[in-house]
């Protein structure tokens, strides 16, 4: 290599090496800010007041009970669905039945109590207990809660009548029966938009 490109890249390289220097002293401006942030997950809270809707004896073909109860959103976040789901239990006391006494028992359910004859929506105990709680939710709670569901909290009144079917016939079979319900009610949120 010629002395002229020795000298060259030795420029070269002492011209590099001072701006490496140079650079890394430069001076600058600066500022950092830190923020804290937090993720609290909201609360779905949904009661039943009170708890047994319905306790009766000595029921009979033709007999009517309404009761009310209270759906309640205690929780911070709006209910958007409420999904009802049915059980019952038949204790049968003569072992004669050769019907579902679920058969004979109607469910109304009703707008308010004032307006008795505002049902929402009628089925048998048997029906109802076959229905999926998304088929409940549309025949019985949208047109109960609305659009807005159940907000939080708030609370919605229902109104429910079981009637005692007398069908004209002979119903012998279901005396001294007894029927356990048990509905169990699932709280579903509504749906948020991004924000």
């Amino acid at each position: 290599m010629g002395i002229k490109k020795q000298l060259g890249m030795g420029v070269m390289s002492a011209a590099l090496g001072l701006s490496l220097i140079g650079g890394g002293t430069y001076a600058y401006f600066s500022d950092s800010e830190t923020t804290n942030n937090t993720f609290a997950a909201g609360t779905l809270d949904l009661a039943v007041e009170p708890t047994q809707v319905i306790d009766v004896d000595n029921i009979q073909p033709g007999e009517s009970m309404t009761r009310d109860f209270e759906l309640q959103n205690n929780g911070s976040l709006a209910i958007d669905k409420v999904l009802l789901e049915t059980d019952y239990s038949v204790i049968d006391a003569e072992g004669d039945n050769t019907d579902d006494f679920g058969n004979h028992i109607e469910v109304e359910f009703l707008y308010n109590a004032d307006k008795l004859d505002e049902v929402i929506y009628q089925t048998t105990l048997a029906e109802l207990k076959d229905l999926t709680p998304e088929a409940v939710n549309e025949h019985v709670f949208d047109p109960l809660l609305g659009e807005d569901g159940l907000e939080p909290d708030t609370l919605d009144d229902l109104v429910v009548k079981f009637n005692f079917i007398d069908n004209g016939e002979d119903q012998n079979q279901f005396q001294g029966d007894s029927l356990n319900l048990e509905w169990t009610f699932n709280a579903q949120q509504a749906a948020e938009d991004e924000s």
